[in-house]
């Protein structure tokens, strides 16, 4: 296995606006290639827009999301990765032949649909069902992941991922600035976005603080870390739908460190260098050998009350300008 060079990107996606998001995604896939990228990923729901969708019917979901593989924006990923010479990692709405929908992250290259996963936890829009499966493949030679957003902050779904053989997993999202639970959380004023180049320095305050970056780090760099592999993240930057994003795609190593960061107030996009080296020298891969399953895979395997939260939060939506993330999900 030999190393590759990897870019994830940030931008600001416009809601419904496929054409519009899927000519940024071609302008950023374009200048990953030339910096040598085999494969760039985008955010989640990069194609469709996201926060938008919280206020959409059933009927408007079915207009918005598309069949994998034959429909629309597959086409065109497939034609981008094509003209580009690079694999490309979207997330789009998807409805199957039976009308069922799912919040569906893919990786296309220039033959077409390479993998496809749905959102184990989703929660933007109550008509959507959960995923049931993980999802591993190829790029060449190493073996990846994905996991969208939520899945990530249940740690059972890194360690599944991780386990089933993944060394790179792909963690799109568009998450932080918005209220929670936790100390320091709470929107940032978008008025801020608007005035970012007069006023660089207060905006950057409120994206690296608890609001945004901060909370990152708390937990990010722990997943590469105890699982000894790579974590592509991937996050929207600016407006979404009526929240600010504040990006900070990135990079990070088996050992939990950054590589690379999207640290601009734009759309933009960064690589590095992934080596197979570091997934051996890892922590995380003694820590995988060492486990005992047997001493507590039936702890594991125990239910318990996750279901009810996403009821009681499907409920909470209904009524609510906010998203999901706004009730604790972060």
């Amino acid at each position: 296995m030999n190393n590759i060079t990897i870019a994830t990107a940030q931008f600001e996606h416009r809601s419904a606006d496929k054409e519009y998001n899927l000519s940024v995604i071609d302008r950023l896939s374009k200048e990953a290639s030339m910096k040598g990228a085999k494969a760039i990923t985008f955010h989640e729901c990069s194609i469709t827009g996201y926060t938008f969708a919280r206020n959409l019917s059933l009927a408007e979901m079915l207009e918005l999301a598309e069949p994998i593989p034959d429909g629309y924006s597959i086409q065109k990923l497939t034609e981008i990765a094509s003209r580009n010479n690079i694999s490309i990692l979207a997330g789009l709405f998807e409805k199957d032949s039976e009308d069922n929908l799912f919040k569906a992250y893919v990786c296309v290259d220039k033959n077409g649909l390479v993998a496809k996963y749905r959102k184990l936890h989703p929660f933007i829009n109550p008509h959507l069902k959960p995923g049931n499966e993980y999802c591993i493949f190829e790029l060449d030679g190493w073996k990846c992941g994905i996991l969208i957003c939520y899945d990530n902050n249940i740690i059972e779904n890194v360690r599944a991922t991780r386990l089933l053989g993944a060394q790179i997993i792909f963690m799109p999202h568009v998450t932080m600035c918005t209220p929670s639970p936790r100390p320091g959380a709470g929107f940032v004023d978008p008025k801020l976005w608007k005035n970012r180049k007069e006023d660089p320095t207060s905006l950057r305050i409120e994206f690296n603080g608890m609001k945004g970056r901060e909370w990152l780090m708390k937990w990010l760099p722990a997943r590469a870390y105890d699982n000894g592999v790579y974590c592509v993240f991937s996050n929207a930057i600016g407006m979404d739908d009526d929240q600010l994003k504040n990006g900070c795609s990135m990079i990070l190593d088996p050992f939990g460190d950054i590589l690379n960061e999207c640290r601009t107030m734009d759309d933009e996009m960064v690589t590095a260098v992934l080596t197979p080296q570091k997934l051996q020298d890892a922590g995380g891969n003694r820590y995988i050998k060492a486990r005992r399953p047997e001493i507590y895979s039936s702890i594991l395997s125990t239910s318990n009350e996750s279901k009810q939260e996403v009821s009681w939060l499907t409920e909470k939506n209904k009524n609510s300008n906010l998203n999901f993330n706004t009730v604790g999900l972060t």
